[in-house]
């Protein structure tokens, strides 16, 4: 007789057995970012790894959070899955208008006052780039992947992706300072087994890669910020 326990119990160890963990190592070159330069943090990389036949595993919807705070988008790189809904909270004494008008999915939360929030749902992968209509300076990238074998190097360049079942996966690679050719030419196919893979060094470079000032969301060049306390009258910094 086989006890019920057990037979789940084997299920399990069968389906663990199966997933493996893929890991390596990213390194940035022609770099003109001082952090890279002098330090050699090599973080904020994205690698996941998309399925050759077939689709990836759902996952369940969630919610993320992308602070707003000292002027920054806190994470600066956000990795969602498709159906995550990301919350934009405004702790700055001063209004915030997060938005995105480039390839992924564009939105806008309009403007909004401290100490609120707005939220958006990413329902199809790609790469959003995300900006503050009020401040040029504000910035940041929200990944959405169909797959959850997904990592975000640490400063040395590391990523580990855990559970990834046996089968063929296209590597693909996102740096927000690399050109679209460059990130096409990182990719590649591997086969994942039972066993852990370890991929080449990959070499990220920077070259070809020109910072060009954004436009607001209207399309239009940011004029001349005047200090938060005038915009916004009774508003302390």
């Amino acid at each position: 007789m086989t006890w019920p326990w057990r037979t789940c119990f084997s299920l399990i160890w069968s389906v663990c057995a199966l997933a493996a963990t893929v890991g390596g190592r990213v390194e940035l070159a022609e770099s003109r970012d001082p952090q890279v330069r002098r330090h050699r943090n090599f973080s904020d990389v994205v690698v996941w790894l998309d399925p050759v036949r077939g689709e990836a595993p759902r996952t369940e919807p969630r919610t993320a959070k992308m602070l707003q705070q000292g002027k920054r988008f806190i994470p600066h790189i956000l990795v969602i899955p498709v159906g995550t809904t990301v919350e934009f909270p405004n702790l700055d004494p001063i209004f915030h208008n997060a938005f995105s008008n480039f390839s992924g999915q564009p939105f806008d939360t309009g403007l909004y006052p401290p100490g609120t929030t707005q939220k958006i749902t990413f329902r199809r992968d790609g790469i959003v780039r995300v900006f503050c209509n009020i401040h040029s300076t504000m910035s940041a990238v929200i990944v959405v992947t169909k797959t959850p074998y997904v990592a975000v190097t640490d400063r040395r360049g590391d990523f580990r992706i855990e559970g990834v079942p046996a089968g063929d996966y296209q590597v693909r690679v996102f740096h927000e300072r690399a050109t679209e050719e460059s990130l096409r030419a990182l990719e590649r196919k591997i086969t994942v087994g039972e066993e852990t893979v370890g991929l080449p060094l990959i070499r990220v470079s920077e070259s070809g890669y020109l910072e060009v000032p954004h436009k607001n969301k209207y399309g239009r060049d940011y004029p001349e910020p005047p200090p938060d306390h005038m915009v916004y009258p009774g508003v302390r910094r």
